[in-house]
């Protein structure tokens, strides 16, 4: 992480006038998204690593007081010991290697996510909370989280069944899909857990209701507290007095907001299509997987907010591969010039962990500045 003297992304790239994309980290904005969840969700809050494995956004949200995290892989359950070996490891990644197993003993996980016989059996040596991981066919995301993962129903029933058996601690948990704005995604989905524990004749230590907190991309933030409180609400009604203990694991929503991605203009093409240095191999990879975001600030070369009428552009990446775009024209100044810097603002999730150094184009560490 490199640590600029100056307060703003501004500042940075008028005093620098860097050539390569710069991801900019303000600590601020992440400690701010950790209180977000922290007393706003009405349980325990996991952050899922996959999202910013960063050391840094580690660290600050260890000091913010996160203290579980969601790891998919001894990659991320080593990246989080090193930063708090107390750490609390969820293991929801429920495929794994018997030397994934292994690592997951050493490491002591305190829970596991399982979809099927093979991988509760896998797991059950090694007696953590075992999470029954199910699906719906429930809408409101950017993209279907069901269609590699999850057990249905039937399937949820008899593991709890045999999960219990076993004598091991009971959740549940499932996943409404990235980036989902619909409450009722996450109220169908509680609902089901209820009756599906209700089924097997058990009672859920704990569920967890997964990630899929949306963060802001487009037009007004999404209200985060509307989701806890109708998480709360369907918890109760499904559950009664004797509702389970909630989770949550946060990742896009938990660190989008703390990074802004400054791009710059290498080409204007004919047609108008334009030439960035980043792009779909780098830190721009979600904008082809969900959509574009209207958060966009265009500054000159000497630091002045264009402000031209918008024109829809085409806006290439900067390697040699005709796939590096972006999937829709994006409305920008038709006063845009070269060299001028594009600043994509709530790009802290998966920009860095999904970037690649292709074609020799990529991000290098991220600045941190005090303020956006």
């Amino acid at each position: 992480m490199k640590h600029a003297p100056l307060t703003t992304p501004r500042d940075h790239l008028m005093t620098h006038t860097p050539d390569a994309p710069v991801l900019f980290f303000s600590p601020e904005r992440l400690n701010a998204s950790a209180r977000a969840f922290l007393t706003g969700f009405p349980g325990l809050t996991s952050y899922a690593v996959k999202a910013n494995p960063d050391r840094n956004v580690l660290e600050n949200l260890v000091a913010a007081g996160i203290t579980t995290f969601d790891v998919a892989s001894p990659a991320e359950m080593e990246a989080v010991r090193a930063v708090h070996p107390g750490a609390v490891l969820h293991y929801n990644n429920p495929v794994r290697s018997d030397a994934e197993i292994a690592a997951a003993r050493a490491h002591g996980i305190a829970s596991a996510s399982v979809d099927d016989i093979a991988g509760l059996d896998a797991i059950a040596p090694l007696g953590c909370e075992v999470a029954v991981r199910f699906k719906l066919p429930v809408k409101g995301a950017a993209y279907d989280f069901g269609e590699k993962f999850g057990a249905t129903p039937d399937e949820a029933e008899d593991l709890l069944r045999r999960a219990h058996a076993l004598g091991l601690p009971l959740a549940m948990t499932f996943h409404p899909g990235t980036q989902c704005t619909d409450p009722e995604a996450w109220v169908a989905y509680i609902h089901e857990a209820a009756r599906i524990a209700d089924r097997a004749g058990v009672r859920l230590d704990r569920l967890n209701v997964g990630g899929g907190f949306p963060a802001h991309r487009t037009g007004v933030a999404p209200d985060l507290d509307r989701i806890f409180a109708r998480i709360a609400e369907a918890t109760s009604e499904a559950f009664g007095p004797d509702a389970p203990a909630l989770v949550c694991e946060p990742g896009r929503a938990m660190v989008a907001e703390a990074f802004c991605l400054a791009t710059r203009v290498k080409a204007l093409r004919r047609g108008g299509a334009i030439v960035v240095n980043d792009g779909v191999y780098g830190g721009l990879s979600e904008q082809r997987d969900i959509g574009p975001t209207d958060r966009l600030t265009i500054l000159s070369s000497d630091g002045v907010t264009r402000r031209g009428a918008p024109v829809a552009r085409v806006v290439y990446g900067p390697t040699c591969d005709s796939l590096d775009r972006l999937p829709h024209p994006v409305p920008l100044p038709e006063d845009l010039s070269v060299g001028d810097y594009l600043i994509f603002s709530g790009l802290g999730a998966y920009s860095l962990s999904i970037a690649t150094r292709f074609n020799g184009y990529g991000l290098d560490a991220p600045v941190a500045v005090a303020a956006f």
